[in-house]
């Protein structure tokens, strides 16, 4: 079977959608728990699990000043509580979560592109 692969579509911030730049390349951690090993004395080892965030990472969005997308995405930053987030995928997946907006957000003046990280906790889900 053979797996449908291509850029994101769009991506969803408090209800607003943006299109995705074609060229963007994001990572995804769907979160939930790390694991490490930790070894004993005798040999034997012992699994540490700790939780992690979900993050997408990478994600360049367009950004239109006539829609005021830069200031809605600060806003969102501003305001500082989780937010409803889903991405769409070439192949149609939907993967949602809450979270927020967080590194730095600079648009790009030469291709009207923001490249963003949204993480949360949880976990994010295939819709």
């Amino acid at each position: 079977m053979s797996v449908i692969a291509g850029p994101v579509e769009s991506c969803s911030i408090a209800g607003r959608t943006f299109p995705v730049a074609q060229d963007s390349d994001p990572s995804r951690d769907l979160g939930g728990f790390k694991s490490t090993i930790e070894m004993n004395g005798d040999g034997t080892e012992r699994v540490i699990q700790e939780r992690k965030p979900w993050k997408i990472s990478g994600l360049g969005i367009q950004i239109d000043d006539d829609a005021e997308d830069q200031e809605f995405i600060q806003d969102v930053i501003d305001d500082g509580k989780p937010v409803d987030i889903s991405i769409t995928y070439a192949d149609g997946n939907v993967y949602y979560a809450q979270g927020i907006v967080t590194e730095d957000t600079e648009k790009s003046a030469k291709n009207a592109i923001m490249d963003i990280t949204l993480s949360g906790g949880g976990k994010m889900k295939k819709q």
